[in-house]
């Protein structure tokens, strides 16, 4: 006797689209960051350079960039993906 197989919570388009989105906000975040560093904005620059280990240093500010703007683009996109399912889902 073969169980009956229950409905995915999530589709796996969903979440294929969640990672494209996730990808495109950590490289508009390490843009962003790159960006505030090359032109010294907030003397960015000099404060890195200043630190302890500017390597180190330079390279967790672009990731929590990376980590905040794929996380924003993640979520706006779920709510986007969610809303944009549910309105296909009463045309038909």
């Amino acid at each position: 006797m073969r169980g009956r197989k229950r409905p995915a919570l999530i589709d796996a388009s969903v979440l294929l689209e969640l990672a494209g989105h996730a990808a495109m906000g950590a490289a508009v975040g390490l843009g962003f960051c790159l960006g505030l560093m090359f032109f010294d904005a907030f003397e960015l620059k000099s404060m890195i350079a200043d630190s302890v280990d500017p390597g180190s240093t330079a390279i967790v500010i672009a990731g929590t960039f990376m980590l905040a703007f794929a996380v924003g683009a993640s979520l706006t996109g779920l709510v986007l993906t969610v809303v944009d399912k549910d309105e296909r889902s009463v045309d038909k």
